[in-house]
């Protein structure tokens, strides 16, 4: 019986003979779209070519196995754009990279996908008498592990279509807008519930009801049919709470926005690089005379600064908090010794921690 992968490998390199040839072992530039400065990245055909020939009577087609991997490539990319489209500009940098991501994490799958089917033949092939059996079971559970991370890979399609369709990030140029719009919902949608409320007490129904229309008044009534409640009503109590406690919460976070954007952090120096407040990008950004150390890289990371390669700098999201987790950091403790929140204007410290009542 041929194995599972096997016919897949005989699916996939079923290509017409017009394919293109393979690569040469380094990385090339997508030159079918400009907009998304993906590579793609080596497919090793001799592995391709041996895992055909270990599971199937078909000879190889050269360069299919390249072609199979650029046309999934593509395919990410086409996503992309589609995604582009609908999320705001500030994403756009972030897509580009789950873009190349997809497409090194494709190869790497794939390549070693190849490797592994290469490694014992198919029963089909090498015929049941004297068959590796063990080295069958191994081979199989090296495929399955392949699949799983193939599966992985895959996921990255999905992170790709949902960049940019969460909440209202704070660096976002416009952040402070789109924030108040919201609040400007909710509100609306607080003031409603309550008039609605407020209408039904009085009238013990909800017919004609000016705040409604028609369609809207049969849901509630079928609302409160369903519900346990002795005495229901038409937004029920929890629903109001939950969206004031939203509304407080939209409110803080706005004012903080605009404390940060009117007074503004400050940087400091200290040993081997500087920390800068970078109002304009909203991150806090560490440079480094010389690469930190294994621990250190370590240590910044579990503080949450990531390695921004095209800024050439270590940095998260510019806030208080993140002027409060650098004092944890000692190694760039400011050179004055004091702490990074005591540098900050008036007003600007990080907020201190409530603590617990026993």
């Amino acid at each position: 019986m041929a194995e599972r992968n096997g016919e897949e490998i005989n699916q996939k390199n079923t290509e017409p003979a017009d394919v293109r040839s393979p690569d040469t072992g380094q990385a090339q530039n997508h030159t079918d779209y400009t907009g998304i400065p993906v590579m793609y990245y080596p497919i090793n055909e001799d592995a391709a070519r041996r895992a055909k020939e270990m599971n199937s009577f078909f000879d190889y087609q050269p360069g299919s196995a390249t072609a199979e991997y650029r046309r999934c490539v593509d395919q990410a990319v086409q996503i992309a754009e589609q995604q582009k489209e609908r999320a705001d500009p500030i994403y756009h940098e972030k897509i580009d990279r789950l873009v190349d991501t997809y497409a090194r994490k494709l190869a790497e799958n794939m390549n070693k996908g190849y490797e592994i089917d290469a490694r014992v033949p198919s029963v089909m092939i090498a015929g049941a008498s004297n068959f590796p059996t063990r080295k069958k079971e191994k081979q199989n559970n090296a495929r399955d592990k392949n699949v799983e991370e193939w599966r992985q890979v895959q996921g990255l399609l999905d992170q790709i279509k949902s960049t940019g369709m969460g909440g209202i990030r704070s660096d976002h140029p416009h952040a402070v807008e789109q924030l108040e719009q919201k609040l400007a919902r909710l509100e609306n949608t607080q003031k409603l519930m309550k008039d609605v409320n407020a209408f039904y007490r009085k009238n013990k129904s909800l017919d004609e009801c000016p705040m409604l229309d028609g369609e809207r008044i049969q849901r509630l009534k079928a609302s409160m049919e369903n519900s346990w409640h002795p005495e229901p009503k038409p937004f029920p109590s929890y629903l109001l709470t939950n969206n004031s406690a939203e509304i407080r919460r939209l409110k803080a976070r706005i004012e903080e926005l605009k404390q940060c954007a009117e007074v503004g952090f400050c940087g400091w120096d200290f040993d081997g690089g500087k920390a800068v407040a970078n109002q304009e990008a909203g991150r806090l950004q560490l440079l480094f005379e010389e690469k930190p150390s294994a621990e250190q890289r370590a240590q910044l990371k579990a503080n949450g600064f990531r390695w921004a390669s095209k800024a050439g700098v270590w940095q998260r999201m510019l806030n208080r908090q993140a002027i409060h987790t650098a004092g944890r950091i000692d190694f760039i403790r400011p050179l004055s010794g004091q702490k990074p929140s005591e540098l900050q204007p008036k007003g600007m410290e990080p907020k201190k921690e409530k603590s617990m009542q026993r």
